[in-house]
């Protein structure tokens, strides 16, 4: 593993347990306003350094590529609606389903990457390159998730709203 891709997945770690931790907090309608910007700050690196793995230049557009510009521009939104916007009527759901579904796209290639790395769950799902894993396991799994973290975010879209995030 290159020192950068351990980078990487450090960076990953850390943004996916803060980020986690700050979903929760949501559900308690707690403003963390110091992880929630190690949350989006890691998040936002996450999926920066995600753009040199692997390198820029490629012939085509690849699905990572996709993941980390998608998620960068969900996490554009939520600094301004928690950041500029203050969490001001609209804007506090806004950066719920924002923040959240960043969230959920980093969990996504966390277990991408758990199926194509880690041998016992790659022997469940094996992929052949360049597909990703595939299979019924890799699919429960990935539906597990997704279900998850809609029940999540709907349920902090209704209970999330802090008295004062500062």
């Amino acid at each position: 593993m290159t020192t950068l891709v351990l980078v990487h997945v450090i960076i990953s770690l850390i943004a996916i347990v803060a980020g986690v931790i700050v979903m929760f907090g949501l559900l308690g309608s707690r403003a963390m306003p110091g992880l929630t910007g190690i949350f989006l700050l890691f998040t936002i690196l996450t999926s920066a350094t995600g753009f040199v793995i692997p390198p820029l230049i490629t012939e085509k557009v690849l699905p990572s590529q996709i993941i980390g510009g998608l998620s960068l521009v969900l996490l554009a939104i939520a600094c301004i609606a928690l950041y500029a916007m203050q969490l001001k009527g609209v804007w506090r759901p806004i950066y719920v389903v924002t923040a959240m579904v960043s969230l959920y796209l980093n969990v996504f290639v966390l277990v991408i990457q758990s199926f194509l790395k880690v041998p016992a769950l790659k022997a469940l799902a094996p992929a052949v390159p360049p597909n990703p894993p595939s299979g019924p396991v890799f699919a429960a799994v990935q539906g597990i998730v997704l279900v998850f973290f809609a029940v999540m975010i709907i349920g902090a879209w209704r209970r999330f709203r802090p008295v004062n995030f500062a």
